[in-house]
């Protein structure tokens, strides 16, 4: 397994693969993007990229610019070998670890930003957030030229953000959304999980017990969105030293609010257990 560290490095990996498949038949290439601190989630990711495509590329870059000012930027873990270590066994071919540098050249004011859609769920909450999504994945797309680029369905509201995009800018990347990965007990899992302490994470148990809530409540023939907006804080509230961030039943392509719950409606909590903000959801029906 390789590790580069610059876009022409990765530009130049990613090219030569497309010269050498005009002989062979084609291979085709995967990207998974990652800040690292990586766990099972983003392992399955790389096993599903693995598995459909005939070279794979991951990237551990932690992105300033999908941090507010007040966020954990500085504090995000890091665990470099761990995550090359984990990105090798699971059948990587690339590491793709540039510095800010790199990516945000000095003087660097070209930004992406998808209108409506980065202003909702996440961010609402989180001003400016997928706005640096969005830039850092254009980004890596525009580097590696991938066919398909793997993303977890935890992150559902970045998802419609990133598709959106793809769409938009014409890239020609496939958006693949696989699903969530959780511990034995539910708790779904975050690079994130790490800040929390015994407590705070018996208490973050609550969010994946909210999502099965939701989806109970659908499979009983449920559809109206208040009704599940009602039952997830009540179980919320419940909690109290949990903070709520928002409970929603939404579109997943558009991310507005619907008042009917249909199969394929998104079900997306957030919320604050102690100083970690935790995400959650499920795809209805």
């Amino acid at each position: 397994m390789q590790i580069l560290r610059t876009v022409a490095e990765l530009r130049e990996w990613s090219r030569a693969l497309r010269i050498d498949a005009r002989n062979d038949g084609g291979n085709s290439i995967g990207l998974v993007p990652t800040m690292g601190a990586l766990h099972e989630g983003h392992a399955s990711l790389i096993r599903a990229a693995v598995g459909s495509v005939g070279f794979v590329a991951v990237s551990i870059f932690v992105n300033p610019t999908q941090f507010g000012p007040n966020e954990d930027f500085s504090r995000y873990p890091r665990t470099f070998e761990a995550d090359c270590a984990l990105a090798k066994a699971e059948g990587a071919d690339v590491v793709f670890a540039p510095s800010v540098e790199e990516l945000y050249p000095a003087g660097a004011s070209t930004y992406v930003e998808v209108a409506a859609l980065s202003e909702r769920l996440d961010g609402q909450s989180r001003p400016g957030h997928f706005r640096g999504v969005a830039t850092v994945v254009a980004k890596l797309m525009i580097a590696a030229e991938p066919d398909k680029a793997y993303f977890g369905q935890k992150d559902a509201a970045q998802v419609a953000v990133l598709r959106r995009m793809v769409t938009d800018l014409r890239l020609a990347t496939e958006v693949v959304v696989c699903p969530i990965v959780r511990e034995a007990d539910g708790l779904a899992l975050s690079s994130r999980n790490i800040y929390l302490s015994a407590e705070e994470r018996e208490r973050a148990l609550t969010l994946s017990q909210v999502v099965r809530g939701a989806e109970a409540l659908f499979a009983s023939g449920e559809r109206r969105a208040d009704r599940f907006v009602s039952a997830a804080r009540e179980a919320f509230a419940a909690v109290p030293a949990i903070r709520v961030d928002y409970v929603a039943v939404v579109d997943w392509a558009t991310l507005e609010p619907v008042e009917i719950a249909g199969p394929g409606s998104l079900f997306a909590v957030a919320a604050w257990v102690g100083n970690t903000r935790l995400i959650d959801n499920a795809i209805l029906g």
